[in-house]
């Protein structure tokens, strides 16, 4: 195995406030010190000069779409578009450029648009000149669809969410979704998945935690993804979730970490799929959408624990997260609430918790895996949070320092394609919360980034996610300028994203521009 020196650094460690080298033999870290300091018995096969470069441990991404965000990288990515028309340009432009295709588009969000309206069939139609053509929104709960792809799913039309205009939720999205993607190729599929591997790595992450269900994903993507991940060029790591029910052979057949990530039991607030408990403020005939009942979580996370899997479920309203933390609690008073603790469960999202609810996540261990960047695009006045909820209830939303403050473990992830993979934009945007009381600090927000995902997988032992000696040689390599914190040995609270240099995984390199 290679032993390699970093020199001449800072590097960002619990242990050594000083440190500015390390080494790192083969896939673990072996000492972290001062220039000067290192083991004069160790010889070493590489040496670096960092030249004043940052060293941190690398990103983990707890709530990652692969091949959507393969698809949404290599193709229509619609995400910040300022009008319809600008979005209806832009796939003319995409159909164009790929005639006979099936077109696969992502990131529209009419809240954003002044048309504040979802596009339509007939202007599908129109843009790709009667394509085939599957256009989800920014949140993925909710899609327009062409008249051509309706004709290919017609058993969509007698289903729940089915609107004549070609807007598209609940069952009637789910239906069309998983037409759209199982029609990919095989080769199309690795292409995609390689292509979301490589921009991982190119920020610094390390290591991805795919969110995979049925209809948004399938069995077949997920077993392609894992492959990949273990057999490909050097990447960053992949740990598996499956979101369904009764599903312990999935998991052992495909060696998964559990039954959780984007297990629906709701939708989202975009698409007014969030199950709440009073309706929403810009709809009061609804209050959203409950996939799950208390007694079906409660089962699963009985399952889950049976079998040494992780449980976790998708759940943003506080109508869904109610229904889930009273199954959790069910669970926990069937078969104690230490057993339920040690299984070390997640929950993905949770935007709307009271205080009450947050206690019974750190009674009970459960694990936040939060996407800050939320705050970012829907948060403050006038966004999309409040136009949904009220300002009453917007906020509220994304409670990320009542969290810390009650001991709940806190994990930061994208939830890519619906928000950038982008981990210092993560960083920021739980800094700079829009509610100043729930803003976190630099170092814990980074430490969430890190060692907290680690921790939402249950694989945190043996210092993962800090460079300590004996932990796995993890790390990311970072072109800060004068940005760093001397406090911190971070990029300042206001700095611009740093550039990495080199992402190292289990002491493999798997970007490198040094």
């Amino acid at each position: 195995m290679t032993r390699v020196l970093y020199r001449r650094g800072v590097v960002h460690t619990p242990e050594r406030p000083d440190a500015t080298a390390l080494i790192l033999d083969g896939g673990t870290v072996a000492w972290v010190g001062r220039d000067g300091d290192a083991p004069a018995d160790v010889a070493v096969d590489e040496v670096v000069d960092l030249g004043g470069a940052l060293v941190t441990s690398a990103f983990v991404d707890t709530h990652v779409h692969v091949t959507a965000t393969g698809l949404a990288l290599d193709g229509l990515d619609l995400t910040g578009c300022p009008s319809l028309a600008e979005a209806l340009r832009r796939l003319a432009e995409h159909a164009a450029a790929r005639p006979a295709e099936i077109l696969i588009g992502h990131g529209w969000d009419e809240t954003r648009w002044p048309e504040r309206r979802a596009p339509t069939a007939a202007e599908l139609d129109g843009a790709t000149g009667g394509g085939v053509c599957y256009l989800s929104r920014t949140d993925a709960h909710s899609a327009t669809v062409s008249t051509a792809m309706l004709a290919r799913v017609p058993e969509a039309r007698a289903e729940a969410g089915f609107d004549p205009s070609g807007y598209v939720r609940l069952d009637a999205h789910h239906t069309i979704r998983r037409y759209a993607f199982d029609s990919m190729s095989p080769e199309q599929r690795r292409r995609v998945q390689r292509r979301t591997l490589d921009e991982a790595a190119r920020r610094g992450i390390g290591c991805l935690h795919e969110n995979a269900m049925p209809g948004l994903s399938s069995e077949e993507d997920l077993a392609s993804l894992l492959g990949l991940a273990r057999d490909a060029e050097p990447c960053p790591e992949v740990v598996g979730y499956w979101g369904e029910l009764g599903a312990v052979e999935v998991a052992r057949r495909h060696g998964l970490a559990g039954l959780a990530g984007d297990l629906l039991a709701d939708g989202s607030l975009g698409s007014h799929t969030a199950c709440l408990s009073s309706p929403y403020r810009d709809d009061p005939e609804t209050g959203g959408h409950a996939y799950l009942s208390v007694e079906q979580v409660t089962e699963h996370v009985l399952e889950c624990t049976r079998h040494g899997l992780q449980a976790g479920f998708h759940a943003i309203g506080d109508g869904a997260l109610r229904t889930v933390l009273t199954g959790f609690q069910e669970a926990a008073d069937r078969i104690g609430a230490d057993r339920v603790r040690a299984a070390r469960h997640r929950l993905e999202h949770v935007e709307m918790l009271d205080s009450g609810m947050i206690a019974t996540m750190a009674r009970l261990g459960i694990a936040a895996s939060v996407q800050p960047i939320a705050d970012t695009f829907w948060g403050g006045a006038d966004g999309m949070y409040e136009r949904r909820l009220g300002a009453e209830r917007a906020r509220a939303m994304n409670p990320f320092r009542d969290l810390l403050d009650a001991g709940v473990p806190l994990a930061l992830s994208s939830d890519s394609p619906i928000m950038p993979m982008n981990p210092w934009l993560a960083i920021r945007a739980a800094v700079d919360h829009h509610v100043p009381e729930q803003r976190i600090s630099v170092t814990e927000a980074f430490t969430a980034h890190t060692a907290g995902g680690w921790r939402a997988a249950g694989r945190d032992g043996g210092g993962a996610g800090h460079l300590v000696p004996g932990a796995p040689a993890g790390v990311a390599v970072w072109d800060c300028g004068d940005t760093l914190d001397p406090a911190t040995r971070l990029p300042a609270a206001g700095a611009e994203a740093p550039q990495c240099l080199r992402t190292v995984v289990r002491g493999r390199v798997v970007h490198d521009e040094m």
